[in-house]
């Protein structure tokens, strides 16, 4: 199933390692409620795995003429704040699986639309900032995901060439970057299932990261 010899994993953040995106999207319809909006779900959907600058161009657009963006963003940046204040919870099986990979001595890296600010923030309120080699942003890119400069620049901080890195997604947009990447892609979905494309561009399509776990435990 693996085309090479695996040397290194690369990780999307929001949706794959953290369980945020469902937080996100709670802040953006309470900042639209407090504004005297409606954002419906297929809308908060559309925005997944795409980073925050596009996202506030789909917003502004999506309301139109007399809407704030500006004022949208800071309810939503106060909100979010508030929800993430308690802690910021892991997927189910990041723990097991990133031991496993750290056990094969295998370098692991984030690959995520997210700024660097708030991906070290969010890592490290997560507990498992120290688990990974190398972090690629949003803001160390040209362009963002679908893109494949963000694998690209996780692979390039590793050493490792992208064709012999793992890469685990959640979303169909991070999908696309990872196998524009090169790299041996892995979707497992988080608030939306796969468009039939994905399940061409990666390697399998898996329920969990238990799932993954159980998997590489035969390949590896």
């Amino acid at each position: 199933m693996l085309r090479k010899p695996v040397a290194a994993a690369l990780f999307d953040m929001d949706g794959l390692l953290l369980d945020t995106e469902v937080i996100y999207i709670e802040a953006m319809q309470q900042a639209a409620r407090s504004l005297g909006r409606e954002m419906a779900l297929d809308f908060c959907h559309s925005m997944v795995g795409v980073p925050a600058q596009e996202c506030s161009v789909m917003i502004a657009a999506y309301y139109g003429d007399g809407f704030s963006i500006e004022e949208f963003r800071a309810r939503f940046y106060e909100l979010l704040r508030g929800l993430l204040e308690a802690g910021i919870p892991l997927k189910p099986g990041v723990l097991e699986l990133l031991d496993f990979l750290a056990d094969r001595g295998l370098p692991l890296a984030v690959a995520t639309s997210s700024e660097r600010r708030t991906a070290e923030r969010h890592l490290a309120k997560a507990g498992i900032s120290d688990r990974f080699s190398a972090l690629a942003t949003r803001d160390d890119v040209e362009r963002p995901k679908p893109h494949p400069d963000i694998y690209l620049e996780a692979a390039r901080r590793l050493g490792i060439a992208p064709e012999r890195c793992l890469a685990f997604e959640d979303s169909n947009i991070g999908l696309e970057a990872a196998h524009a990447a090169g790299t041996m892609a892995f979707m497992v979905p988080d608030l939306l299932q796969p468009l039939p494309e994905s399940h061409a561009r990666c390697l399998q399509v898996l329920p969990d990261l238990h799932t993954a776990l159980s998997l590489l435990r035969e390949h590896l």
